[in-house]
């Protein structure tokens, strides 16, 4: 019979084994900590299944409507020096090379990546794509019947148009994604002139896209500039709204796939790999897709009747990490643009 000297070894041992095998599986899940600029109403769902499936104990830091995409980055920003999200979820494919040139980023070669085309993934790992939104028209039909109507971002700084249309204010959100890939496809010039000319063809500038939505939709303007999803959401609730893909036979539609990043020196880098794995699933992809409003990046997901998927749709030939930096350098500029 084995003395308690001769068993103490292996009961400390158990002892400090059992804590780690509970959070890895079986017990009580690990916490990880995710941010998101993906609207909740679309992530929450994912988080919730990720946790289920994953064994993870999924907390969740999700932005504002008015700040969207700059909220939870200015936050990973700010806490650089002492990491609490081990995750970062963006809506768009810009802000992870925002936090890639800080060195914020571990990189990850997911397993679940395997079959995302390589234009909206790292090599390296550092960021992966998937379930894109584009940057759209959204029409009023009462307004604007037939289809003689706007086909161009350019509409809206065309005197045809002038006090009938909306855009975000571009100091927040996928305004500000769009304005700096315009930047850098016409330059700065024509750029700054374009916008200088929106404004003063008193286009509405709306505190966000989801705002942009309603204003079309209640016909207090003939069309705005607005996301996939809010677009579909007008289309769902029964609005008199159809959605054009902007500039098909020009510089085409800018398409913005969502982005997972592993965050460097989270506070649990082990469970952030398992819900990056989770997020990047054709399963995720699928979910969101369903409802209209992302675009599939695997062509094997199926998108439904009326829905474009990304490889239907001409779009806009942008450098991710050039918008980014484009992104940063133009900010003050946009920033005396909207006047604050």
């Amino acid at each position: 019979m084995r003395t308690l000297r001769q068993r103490g070894p292996r009961i400390a041992l158990l002892a400090t084994l059992v804590p780690l095998l509970l959070g890895c599986s079986g017990g009580e899940a690990a916490e990880v900590v995710v941010y998101t600029s993906v609207d909740q109403v679309f992530s929450d769902p994912v988080f919730r299944s990720c946790g289920e499936r994953r064994g993870l104990d999924v907390r969740a830091v999700f932005d504002t409507e008015e700040t969207k995409s700059t909220g939870v980055l200015n936050r990973i920003l700010a806490e650089a020096s002492h990491p609490q999200a081990d995750v970062f979820w963006s809506g768009d494919p810009v802000r992870p090379f925002v936090l890639a040139e800080r060195g914020l980023l571990e990189p990850y070669l997911s397993p679940s990546a395997a079959a995302i085309p390589a234009a909206f993934r790292s090599a390296d790992g550092l960021w992966t794509g998937l379930a894109a939104r584009a940057r759209v028209l959204l029409v009023n039909v009462e307004l604007v019947p037939g289809d003689d109507g706007p086909a161009s971002v350019r509409d809206l700084a065309d005197p045809r148009w002038r006090g009938q249309a909306a855009i975000a204010n571009p100091i927040y959100g996928t305004t500000t994604m769009h304005a700096a890939a315009l930047f850098d496809a016409w330059g700065d010039v024509e750029a700054q002139r374009f916008f200088d000319s929106v404004r003063a063809n008193d286009t509405r500038i709306a505190a966000s896209n989801g705002e942009v939505k309603r204003l079309v939709a209640s016909g207090e303007v003939a069309f705005g500039l607005t996301d996939t999803d809010d677009a579909q959401q007008a289309l769902r609730e029964g609005h008199p709204v159809r959605v054009v893909y902007p500039d098909q036979t020009d510089i085409g539609t800018l398409v913005m796939p969502t982005s997972v990043v592993l965050l460097r020196n989270g506070p649990n880098p082990a469970g952030g790999r398992r819900l990056v794995d989770c997020l990047l699933e054709e399963e995720t992809e699928r979910a969101l897709a369903e409802d209209g409003t992302h675009m599939p990046i695997r062509a094997e997901v199926e998108t439904p009747e009326g829905v474009l998927g990304v490889a239907s749709v001409r779009a806009m030939d942008v450098d991710y990490a050039q918008v980014a930096s484009t992104l940063e350098r133009i900010q003050p500029w946009l920033r005396r643009w909207a006047g604050v």
